[in-house]
C-alpha cells in the first residue's frame, strides 16, 4: 500500500470517527432535552396537584356552604325568622313547653324512649303546646354530619305534617334505630329514608324522599343550628316551660322517667 493510500484511509477514518461524534453529541442533546422536559411537566403535575388539593381544602363543606346560604327554603308548619320556630299543638293550650334536642344524643334517646310518649299524649290533649329546637353540636364534638342531616331530614318530616315530624323524632331516638354517639349512622340518607319507611305518612313519599336526597332544608337546619347555639342551652335534652327550667336542678337536668316528668311539668304549669 502506498503512503498516498495509506493517507487518505486515514484521513476517511478520521472523518468517518468525527460525523460519528457529532451524531453521537446530536442523540445526547435529545435525550437531554427530553429528560428535562419530562421534569419541568413532572414538577409543574405535582405542583399542579398541591395547588388543587389546596384549593379544595380552602373550599366551603356542603354545610359550611348551607350555614351562609343566603335564601332558606323553611318547611311548612314553621314560623318566625328562617322558620326557626316549630311549635305543635292546640292554640288554645296556655303554656309552652321548650324541648332542646340533638338528634346524635343518647340521653335525648334514652329521654324520647321513657318520656316521648307521654309528651305526645300531653300535646295531643292541649295541657302544652310543644316547641322544638334542634341542635348539631354533636356533630363539632365527635366530627361527623348526622346532627344536621338527621335535623335536615326533621325537617323533610315537619314539611308534611306534624304528627309526621313527632313520629319520625321518635323513630329516629328509638331504640332500635338509634346510634350510639360515636357512630355518625344519621349522616348517610340511605339510614335515615330505612328510618323513615317506619312511619306511614312517610313510607313512599316521594316528596319527602326527594327533600331528604336533594337537602332542601339543609340550611333551615344550620339556621336551626344557630337559634339552638343563641339560646344559652348548653346540653341536651333540655326542658323550659315558657323560658323557666322544668326542675329546680335546671333545664339540663330532665326527668328521665314518664312520672318523674309528669310530676315536674304540672309543676312548672302552675308556676
Amino acid at each position: 500500500m502506498s503512503a498516498r493510500n495509506s493517507q487518505a484511509n486515514k484521513a476517511a477514518a478520521r472523518e468517518r470517527l468525527r460525523q460519528e461524534r457529532e451524531r453521537q453529541a446530536k442523540k445526547d442533546k435529545v435525550r437531554r432535552q427530553i429528560t428535562v422536559a419530562v421534569s419541568v411537566v413532572a414538577v409543574l403535575a405535582v405542583a399542579g396537584g398541591i395547588g388543587y388539593a389546596v384549593m379544595r381544602a380552602n373550599e366551603p363543606s356542603h354545610w359550611d356552604a348551607a350555614k351562609d346560604a343566603k335564601g332558606v327554603t323553611a318547611p311548612k308548619n314553621t314560623s318566625g325568622a328562617d322558620g326557626t320556630t316549630v311549635v305543635i299543638g292546640k292554640p288554645a293550650a296556655r303554656k309552652t313547653l321548650e324541648l332542646y334536642e340533638d338528634s346524635r344524643c343518647p340521653v335525648c334517646a334514652t329521654f324520647e324512649q321513657q318520656v316521648g310518649e307521654t309528651v305526645e299524649k300531653d300535646v295531643a290533649a292541649g295541657k302544652y303546646k310543644l316547641r322544638y329546637v334542634g341542635a348539631t353540636f354533636i356533630d363539632n364534638s365527635d366530627r361527623g354530619e348526622g346532627s344536621k342531616n338527621a335535623l335536615s331530614a326533621l325537617g323533610a318530616a315537619l314539611d308534611v305534617g306534624p304528627e309526621a315530624f313527632l313520629d319520625y323524632k321518635a323513630a329516629l331516638y328509638s331504640a332500635k334505630y338509634h346510634p350510639e354517639e360515636s357512630k355518625d349512622a344519621f349522616a348517610k340518607d340511605s339510614y335515615l329514608l330505612e328510618v323513615a319507611d317506619t312511619v306511614p305518612a312517610l313510607k313512599g313519599n316521594a316528596a319527602f324522599r326527594k327533600n331528604v336526597e336533594e337537602g332542601t332544608f339543609d340550611a333551615w337546619a344550620m339556621k336551626m343550628s344557630e337559634a339552638f347555639d343563641k339560646s344559652g342551652v348548653s346540653a341536651t335534652p333540655t326542658l323550659k316551660m315558657d323560658g323557666k327550667p322544668v326542675t329546680e336542678a335546671g333545664g339540663e337536668n330532665a326527668p328521665m322517667t314518664a312520672a318523674e316528668f309528669t310530676t315536674a311539668v304540672d309543676k312548672a304549669l302552675k308556676g
